[in-house]
Parts: structure tokens; C-alpha cells; sequence
């Protein structure tokens, strides 16, 4: 069986979050430097080995002061821990429609845990260009706290400023190299 080399198309690729804020509403944030590195046999992404490697830095939710608090040793500790970090671990099918859940190690401020994601593939085609592309949404939920992202404050009304649950929002679409 054959081994294709598979990176990220950036242009094309998201990399979200999603939390509530004051418990009304959601917060939507993003890392926009990254990198995914798979490895498949063929074309099977069932069977493919998976790391992805965010800049923390990176990070953007389109408001500068929050960003640099996020950026902050109250949050990501950009200086000291600098990357997010993802390693697939195992694969599970839900259904025949291209469903699967995906299972891996997530690294945040060197805390590793294991997460599960649910993973639509949406196929495999190929661009005006030529080029082999592959297309997934992907999306899963984790305990910020965790990972020791553990800053939070009280409202006036005794809410929480920051919900402790994150949901990963993911638009990927990769090129065969």
C-alpha cells in the first residue's frame, strides 16, 4: 500500500473556538498559524497518523485586549508554553455517511489529555489545479480547566465571566503533497 503525505490548505481551513461569555453568549476565537501533518495509506483517513501544532500567538477573538489577556500567564501563557498541540491516538466509525469519532492527545500549557472529536469527512477531490484535496469539519468540546486555564471572575449577579467548557470548531481542508 501506498503512503501519501497530506499538510494543510490555509487558505481554505479554520481553526475555531467557541465560549460563553457572561453565560449569554458565545465568544468566538481562532489560530490563525497552525500546521497538520498526515500521513494516510492511500487515500484512507481512517488509518491516518495525525499531528497538528498550533501558535498560540496566534490567537485572535477580533479584540486586542482580550487577546493579550488570553496570551497572558491568566490564560495560554504564550511566553512559557508556547504551541497547542494535537496527536491522533485512535479512530472509531460512527456510521457509513463518513462519520467518525476521532480520538487524541491535546496539549495545552504542557498539560497532555485525551479528547475525543467528531469528524465529518466530507471526501476527497480535486481542484482546477490538479491537486489532490480532502475536506473535513470537525468539531468537539473540552474542559478548559483542564489544561490549568483556570482564570476566571464573578459578575455582579454571581455569574461566571468565562464558561470552563470550550467547543473546537474546525474547517479542514487538506492537499496531497
Amino acid at each position: 500500500m501506498a503512503k501519501y503525505q497530506w499538510g494543510i490548505d490555509p487558505e481554505h481551513s479554520e481553526i475555531t473556538f467557541k465560549v460563553r461569555h457572561l453565560m449569554i453568549t458565545n465568544v468566538t476565537g481562532a489560530f490563525h498559524k497552525y500546521d497538520i501533518q498526515v500521513e494516510t495509506e492511500e487515500e484512507d483517513f481512517m488509518t491516518a497518523k495525525v499531528t497538528f501544532t498550533a501558535d498560540v500567538d496566534s490567537i485572535s477573538t477580533k479584540n486586542e485586549q482580550r487577546d493579550t489577556h488570553l496570551r497572558s500567564p491568566d490564560f495560554f501563557d504564550v511566553n512559557k508554553y508556547p504551541k497547542v498541540t494535537f496527536t491522533a491516538t485512535k479512530y472509531e466509525n460512527v456510521d457509513n455517511d463518513g462519520s467518525y469519532n476521532l480520538y487524541g492527545d491535546l496539549t495545552i500549557r504542557d498539560v497532555t489529555k485525551p479528547i475525543k472529536l467528531a469528524v465529518e469527512f466530507g471526501g476527497v477531490t480535486k481542484d482546477p489545479w490538479g491537486n489532490t484535496k480532502a475536506g473535513f469539519t470537525i468539531n468537539g468540546k473540552i474542559n478548559r480547566k483542564d489544561f490549568g486555564l483556570n482564570w476566571n471572575n464573578v459578575t455582579e449577579a454571581g455569574g461566571m465571566v468565562v464558561s470552563d467548557e470550550v467547543k473546537i470548531v474546525c474547517e479542514i481542508e487538506l492537499i496531497k503533497k
